[in-house]
């Protein structure tokens, strides 16, 4: 059979093109979150200082860490800018009505509290003890 006319017959010696590589685990974690959701780190971001213009609108920005046994490990509901530091170890980041988080080199936020949760929740306790104290005496019921 011949070849068809202004078709170029293929050479046998010549190997086919191969196609362009692709990445083995699909594409590289991200460095900007740009919608709501969760994101696993290492996978779907990388880790490290993040900075978001705080909430979209006149809403509340809403983040979330989240640790290697599913336990929060730091979280915020705030209308306020916010700079988080997800670390390596935690399992993923959970974000809601926030503008979008970027990478940055700034440094991480200080620690609110060097307490366990437990212990911060007992002095919560703790702290809500004196102000219904400091309220009975000036003749205020505290509140049930």
């Amino acid at each position: 059979m011949g070849a068809l006319p202004g078709v170029a017959a293929a050479d046998p010696t010549t190997p086919a093109p191969t196609p362009a590589p692709t990445p083995a685990n699909g594409p590289a974690p991200k460095t900007t979150v740009d919608a709501d959701g969760t994101y696993a780190v290492g996978t779907d971001i990388v880790p490290g200082v993040y900075t978001s213009a705080g909430p979209v609108g006149d809403g509340t920005c809403f983040w979330k860490r989240l640790g290697a046994d599913g336990a929060t490990l730091d979280n915020a509901l705030t209308k306020k800018p916010q700079t988080v530091a997800i670390d390596p170890t935690d399992q993923s980041f959970k974000t809601n009505g926030c503008q979008p988080w970027q990478l940055t080199d700034a440094p991480p936020p200080p620690q609110t509290s060097g307490l366990a949760p437990a212990l911060a929740g007992l002095q919560l306790q703790a702290y809500m003890a004196q102000l219904n104290a400091r309220a009975a005496a000036s003749g205020q019921a505290p509140p049930p």
